[in-house]
């Protein structure tokens, strides 16, 4: 008897695992806010040079005005420079990164063929406050050459997501999954506000870094939570609406960043969102898991009591029927002063034989993907055209029916044959977009959320299809490696959607290609839906395989130990 007979005994999913859950899981929600509230918090409005003097006229192609407020809505670099005239009699052309004195103009026209004096803005610009009226870009002037600085935000963020989930994912399997849990829950509420009032860049980067770090690890450890408090019967659903709580996050970002349009109040109502959790987090039980591995068998008793009081069922189960038998014999030989030698695994187990090393190859190539490409649309959705909140909205909206029909699919047809798939859709529609005309915006929006909802069925369904890919043995080590590669496709990103600076459909060109050829190698992963769980690494290579290659290999082992002993 193991430890997942308590979900035949006491219920898969009742009334106690289920308020777990959905406490558990409502906390994730401020991950999704924490993720991608930087799309508002470092938007850049129009924006020119300041003048030197009060501006009396402003001059921009046929448009006259008083100042420069009435025309920075309508401004675009392309279109030529911003001219004023100042209450000294100097006229000015206003570019973004540059201003122009021109010198000894006869009349104040916009069209102007004499010298000019080229100066730098020094810091004085002027921004557009109709859609933004204040962001960290306008605070600290996060533009012209110091633009990268606006840049670097989100990246640095991501960085120390990856470290966040190596860091609080170990920390978790040694002092448990609750006491991390409520750290960092507390410290999301805490580093979220304290971002609100950082007077520089340079400290808002470092909170929002350890803000990323916090935030990974809740999310890394509400996963095994959400695991460990679920049955087998559930686990598929109850796994994969974790990411369902995280888009529900992303809508709440781009509903605050309608609302809201003055960053540090953004942020304030951002991270107080999730506050409630907070007053009861402190009530959450220790995993059943968790306790038995560690010998807490008292724990595990009181826990088992209440699992049944709550549900309504008589607890006839006791701590010590959960051993396995194999860890009561452990126990046995322990007493006798001996013990089974222990073979040391590593990550080159994972590429043991060929076979293995494909798998392995393929199934980081789809957490990258995942990661890249959720990111990527998510990130990108507010540069479509049209509205950027409708657009991010939609594009946290349309992830809650992919996991629905995920886990559809997934029991019905499949894990192969629902990534590859959704992963080759997702190329599909990013290459779509690519030939739609520009004027058609809302084929444009239609093809990308087409893309998010793809991609998020193949980034949903891998951290069980890993799961089941690998042996006991090395399956957190396989998992654990897959999830580094979600996190550097995570910390790519942003720099792929930046990409778009040099060509609008560069980030969606570069998905699109990588999504198809891996969408085209997931066929060649074995199916898993309906095999248990492999224990050792010659059961999990000989997944996928045919009954008359097993029997091959078999006649050739045997070929083998004839020769072997004929040479005897």
């Amino acid at each position: 008897m193991s430890v997942e007979k308590i979900f035949d005994e006491l219920g898969h999913f009742q009334r106690y695992q289920a308020c777990l859950y959905f406490a558990a899981v409502f906390q994730a929600i401020a991950c999704g806010i924490h993720y991608l509230a930087s799309v508002f918090l470092v938007e850049t409005p129009n924006f020119v040079c300041g003048a030197p003097g009060n501006i009396t006229d402003v001059l921009y192609g046929n448009l006259t005005a008083s100042g420069l407020e009435e025309v920075l809505p309508v401004f675009s670099q392309e279109t030529g420079p911003v001219v004023v005239r100042t209450a000294g009699g100097e006229q000015w052309e206003l570019s973004r990164c540059r201003c122009a004195l021109r010198i000894a103009p006869a009349d104040f026209t916009y069209d102007f063929s004499g010298n000019k004096t080229m100066k730098a803005c020094d810091g004085n610009f002027v921004y557009d406050h109709s859609e933004v009226y204040q962001s960290i870009v306008t605070d600290w002037d996060l533009v012209c050459e110091r633009e990268w600085l606006a840049k670097l935000c989100q990246p640095t963020f991501m960085l120390g997501v990856l470290i966040g989930a190596l860091v609080f994912g170990d920390v978790a399997d040694r002092i448990g999954r609750v006491k991390i849990l409520m750290i960092t829950s507390i410290c999301q509420f805490g580093f979220g506000v304290c971002v609100a009032f950082t007077w520089n860049y340079y400290l808002f980067v470092v909170i929002r870094f350890l803000l990323a770090m916090v935030s990974s690890g809740y999310l890394v450890v509400v996963f095994v939570y959400v695991t460990e408090f679920t049955g087998s019967k559930v686990r598929t659903w109850t796994s994969m609406h974790v990411h369902a709580a995280f888009a529900v996050g992303v809508m709440v970002v781009a509903l605050t960043g309608y609302l809201v349009r003055v960053w540090w109040i953004y942020q304030i109502i951002l991270s107080t969102c999730t506050l409630p959790f907070l007053l009861f987090c402190w009530k959450f039980p220790e995993t059943p898991f968790y306790l038995m591995a560690k010998g807490r068998y008292q724990e595990t008793q009181d826990l088992l009591d209440s699992i049944a009081r709550v549900n309504g069922l008589d607890c006839r189960l006791k701590a010590e029927d959960l051993l396995e038998p194999e860890d009561q014999h452990s126990r046995g030989l322990l007493e006798k002063g001996q013990s089974h030698p222990e073979k040391k695994l590593s990550i080159l187990d994972l590429f043991g034989s060929w076979r293995m090393a494909g798998r392995t190859c393929t199934v980081w190539a789809i957490w990258f993907i995942g990661s890249l490409g959720y990111y990527v649309f998510s990130l990108g959705s507010v540069n479509l055209g049209g509205n950027q909140y409708i657009n991010l909205f939609l594009a946290g909206a349309v992830e809650i029916p992919s996991y629905l029909v995920g886990c559809f699919a997934m029991d019905r047809v499949g894990r192969k044959k629902t990534c590859a798939p959704a992963l080759l859709l997702a190329g599909t529609a990013c290459m779509l977009i690519i030939v739609v005309p520009a004027d058609i915006q809302a084929l444009a929006i239609f093809l990308s959320m087409t893309g998010k909802f793809a991609i998020a069925i193949a980034f949903g369904l891998i951290y069980l299809y890993s799961c089941e890919l690998y042996p006991t043995i090395i399956r957190s080590l396989a998992v654990g490696s897959g999830s580094m590669m979600c996190r550097v496709g995570s910390v790519v990103a942003p720099f792929c959607v930046y990409l778009g600076d040099i060509w609008i459909y560069l980030p969606q060109l570069i998905v699109g290609i990588l999504a198809f050829i891996i969408g085209l190698l997931t066929l060649m992963l074995p199916e898993t839906l309906g095999k248990p769980l492999t224990n050792t690494l010659e059961e999990a290579e000989a997944l996928g395989r045919s009954k008359k290659s097993l029997a091959d290999d078999a006649i050739e082992d045997g070929l083998e130990m004839n020769q072997h002993k004929a040479k005897a």
